[in-house]
């Protein structure tokens, strides 16, 4: 996952792990929260990127439970996990900086000409 860049439903299970270890339907919430609406994860996608990244030996399982008859199974980010994700961050970062600069170095008459639009 080092040479490409993650799609974003995989750093928002990874970002969501990255504040401690949980079951699916809670991933599912904070991840639409984290991404503000943005991602909304459907329960098979989630398991079949928990499954990918397990495999990857990004996430690991962190436990079961039974509630209300239901086994919830729980999951951990890992430190490979962890820093696969600080590695992504910082190629967003990098872009960022990157794309910033170029927009803030338009020549002025450019942005005179798009009505002082910024």
């Amino acid at each position: 996952m080092a040479d490409t860049e993650m799609r974003e439903p995989t750093l928002f299970i990874l970002a969501s792990l990255a504040g401690g270890q949980k079951h699916g339907y809670a991933m599912i919430n904070d991840v639409a929260a984290l991404s503000d609406g943005r991602v909304r994860l459907k329960v098979a996608t989630l398991y079949a990127a928990l499954d990918r990244l397990g495999t990857q030996g990004l996430v690991a399982p962190a436990g079961e439970e039974s509630v209300d008859g239901r086994l919830r199974r729980y999951y951990a980010l890992t430190e490979p996990g962890s820093d696969a994700l600080e590695r992504e961050l910082q190629r967003i970062e990098a872009n960022a900086r990157q794309l910033r600069s170029r927009l803030q170095a338009r020549p002025a008459s450019m942005r005179a000409a798009l009505g002082g639009i910024a």
